[in-house]
């Protein structure tokens, strides 16, 4: 697994040229492409998730296209829309910013429903459908969308389904007072993104991906999963827990951070750090237990304390 935590190191330290004291939110990110899936950077204004998309794809030499989600965005406008041409008397055929490597929907909330479900295709089946034609989108493909958790006015919640297409939900947070103070400094002539340069070669990425899948997972690590999985359903505080989505979900992500920490093998340390950014979105709430305050990041939490490690137990 050299190679894959060599291509891992090689992206997070030309990502933090741009991105200050945020290597271990990269390094989910970088789980998340070798997963083939999608982030949900849930966070306030100001923090660098833009930057982050942004040097991501330039690091990896990927193609980039920013979506500014607001309440007039057509479904159209993300996927693309055949157009007709009078010189061949045919229709053609114009790809949306979805045909993109990486795709930044930024405030995906201020979407209407009917718009962000026009996403659900592609990052399902890394496919598009447009007037009964299916177009594959291009490997790597990769969904960062973000959203304001603070701002409610003019949003439309992510339905259930939409969530469950997340792989991760990641909060950057605001940085230390010395990382803020690096940015400063670096922010004072040119801003590092427009300096960063490609580092790795992305189209390896579908040979990682593939490679991935020799980690190994212990049949005691794959079942402490399914019983944390299982665990958020019987919960008393959970109207709808996690569906085996979930628990494939874990039992991927945590063979990619394996394979980028260097190891050909997972441990419950991977399960215990994964867990709280690939379940607590995919869970339901009992209404009686929001009005108490309690949360799906709460719930998860007691799972992690009230499931035992060893399956003999």
């Amino acid at each position: 697994m050299r190679d894959i935590q060599e291509f891992a190191g090689q992206v997070m330290d030309n990502v933090e040229r741009v991105i200050v004291g945020q290597r271990p939110v990269l390094e989910l990110m970088l789980v998340a492409l070798l997963c083939e899936g999608h982030v949900l950077l849930e966070d306030v204004p100001g923090v660098g998730k833009t930057m982050l998309a942004r040097s991501l794809a330039a690091s990896l030499g990927c193609s980039f296209k920013r979506l500014q989600c607001t309440p007039d965005l057509l479904p159209t406008d993300i996927t693309g829309v055949s157009v007709f041409n009078p010189h061949t008397a045919e229709f053609q055929f114009q790809p949306g910013p979805a045909f993109a490597h990486v795709l930044l929907a930024d405030e995906v909330n201020r979407a209407t429903p009917r718009t962000q479900s026009a996403l659900l295709e592609c990052m399902g089946e890394h496919q598009i459908t447009v007037d009964g034609v299916t177009h594959v989108l291009p490997r790597p493909f990769m969904v960062l969308a973000t959203q304001n958790p603070i701002e409610y006015e003019g949003t439309f919640p992510l339905p259930e389904a939409q969530l469950d297409r997340f792989l991760m939900r990641l909060h950057l947070g605001y940085p230390s007072a010395a990382d803020e103070q690096a940015i400063l400094y670096r922010l004072r002539r040119v801003h590092p993104i427009q300096t960063i340069e490609q580092v790795v070669d992305g189209d390896q990425l579908p040979a990682l991906q593939e490679r991935v899948w020799e980690v190994h997972v212990d049949e005691s690590i794959a079942a402490y999963m399914v019983r944390l999985v299982h665990a958020t359903r019987a919960h008393r505080d959970v109207a709808l827990g996690a569906s085996p989505r979930g628990s494939i979900t874990l039992f991927k992500t945590a063979q990619a951070l394996a394979a980028i920490q260097g190891r050909d093998y997972v441990i419950p340390d991977d399960i215990k750090r994964l867990a709280p950014v690939t379940l607590p979105h995919r869970l339901i709430i009992s209404p009686e237990s929001q009005l108490r305050g309690h949360t799906a990041t709460q719930v998860l939490a007691d799972v992690l304390s009230d499931t035992p490690l060893d399956i003999d137990d």
